[in-house]
């Protein structure tokens, strides 16, 4: 009776297309692997989405955190500018990456106050192949005031577009005056 129940179990088994079910899951798999490289590639050379945290740029940046878009070309085309927010990877600390706003670039003299509570300022003249970045909040942000020009390979991308809050949502805005 048992191998009469066996052979039933395996006549239904023989019916079922397993090439045709693992060609599909191979097919299927192919696409998740070709999507998941497809959005890397994406967010790693054109365009990728941030979040944007802290003091150190109040008021263009909420303290809470805005969500933005972030041009990752720019940077490569050499296209970030005077103005420009960008994201950078922190000189004194690899593994971070911070959001400031370019403040001079290669060749140019960045006046800037030694200590914002004081009058005392200092002029530099930024190296080529360097930016000065700082944040907009000078009272509260670790900047080029404290480690020097910033070489340009460390900038990641410009920011460019706020996606959150939806109150604020929109291009990023430069500063009348710098």
């Amino acid at each position: 009776m048992a191998a009469g129940r066996f052979a039933a179990w395996a006549a239904r088994l023989n019916k079922i297309p397993f090439r045709d079910i693992s060609a599909e899951a191979a097919d299927r798999f192919l696409l998740v692997a070709k999507t998941i490289c497809a959005v890397h590639v994406f967010n790693a050379h054109v365009a990728s989405v941030a979040l944007l945290r802290g003091p150190s740029m109040l008021p263009a940046v909420s303290i809470t955190g805005d969500v933005v878009a972030v041009d990752r070309i720019a940077a490569r085309r050499g296209s970030v500018g005077v103005g420009d927010i960008v994201l950078v990877t922190a000189p004194d600390n690899p593994r971070k990456v911070i959001a400031k706003r370019v403040t001079g670039l290669g060749g140019d003299a960045v006046t800037f106050l030694v200590d914002p509570q004081g009058e005392e300022s200092e002029t530099v003249v930024v190296p080529k192949g360097h930016v000065w970045i700082q944040g907009d909040n000078i009272y509260d942000s670790r900047d080029s005031r404290q480690f020097g020009p910033v070489p340009y390979g460390l900038i990641q991308g410009r920011v460019f577009f706020r996606l959150w809050p939806l109150g604020r949502f929109g291009f990023i805005e430069q500063p009348t005056s710098l």
